[in-house]
């Protein structure tokens, strides 16, 4: 199995030893793929960078969507199965509580290449599945970025003010257990699209104020905010909550409570210290 991360670089574990490179390198993707013969790919490379995606508009439908496109032939040419991690971005935020056979409405150009990405694999013959997460945190920072939940523990444990908006509601996803998902799908070859998030419904302050007190912290460092308030260049989908209903009742790893999520990663965040 070969996982594919961080923002356009290709790291598959072979024996324990990563190997990177650049997902828009039609070539040197199938040199890797020749050479690895991988079984199955999870691909969870992408530019997340909203706004970036925003201003640089061609860098991101080179990655998102022409770094798909690379994978994707390399993975029918060796007929691997391939878990295209999306995003629940892809929907615009005004119902809430999506189900997989909700039609997406991409509303920024992010949400715009990770659906068109979604299209790329759709069309493809070999075995996919499309899993679109929320929010996603864990213990260590991402390739490329920090995750908000380390991010609001970072500001927390120097005492900086931050402010958090109310009015987004999402469901955070441990990456820890987004994996265990994932491996499932790979290990019973399940197909098709599932929204892989926590199970828990929440705004970002309440997340974030909910981070605080797990992890004793002074939650009176955080104050509400409203979306509007914020200098983004990109519009965010104000309602992204997953129905998460499909996962819960076909896997037996199922998606954590918040409750169960942030002790799972206090746990996990006091074992590497």
């Amino acid at each position: 199995m070969a996982l594919i991360s961080s923002l356009n670089r290709l790291n598959i574990r072979v024996y324990d030893t990563p190997i990177k490179l650049d997902i828009c390198d039609k070539q040197a993707v199938t040199k890797a793929f020749d050479r690895i013969k991988p079984e199955a790919v999870v691909h969870a490379a992408a530019l997340t960078n909203v706004d970036k995606c925003e201003e640089d508009m061609e860098l991101a439908r080179r990655v998102n969507v022409g770094g798909t496109k690379n994978l994707l032939e390399s993975s029918e040419r060796h007929n691997v199965f391939l878990v295209y991690i999306s995003t629940d971005y892809v929907f615009s935020g005004e119902e809430g509580m999506y189900k997989e056979t909700d039609k997406p409405k991409p509303i920024n150009h992010y949400d715009l290449t990770k659906l068109e990405g979604e299209k790329t694999v759709k069309s493809s013959p070999i075995d996919w599945c499309i899993a679109r997460p929320s929010v996603i945190y864990g213990s260590t920072p991402a390739a490329g970025k920090i995750y908000f939940v380390l991010w609001v523990l970072n500001k927390l444990n120097k005492r900086e003010h931050m402010e958090i908006i109310t009015d987004q509601w999402v469901f955070p996803t441990l990456n820890t257990n987004l994996a265990e998902m994932i491996l499932e799908i790979i290990e019973r070859n399940l197909t098709g699209i599932y929204l892989l998030a926590g199970a828990t419904p929440i705004d970002r302050y309440e997340f974030a104020t909910f981070v605080a007190e797990t992890f004793q912290l002074d939650k009176t460092l955080i104050s509400p905010a409203r979306s509007s308030e914020m200098k983004w260049l990109a519009k965010r989908p104000k309602n992204v909550s997953l129905n998460v209903e499909k996962a819960s009742e076909t896997l037996k790893n199922k998606p954590l409570k918040i409750q169960d999520a942030i002790n799972k990663l206090k746990e996990e965040i006091t074992a590497i210290r």
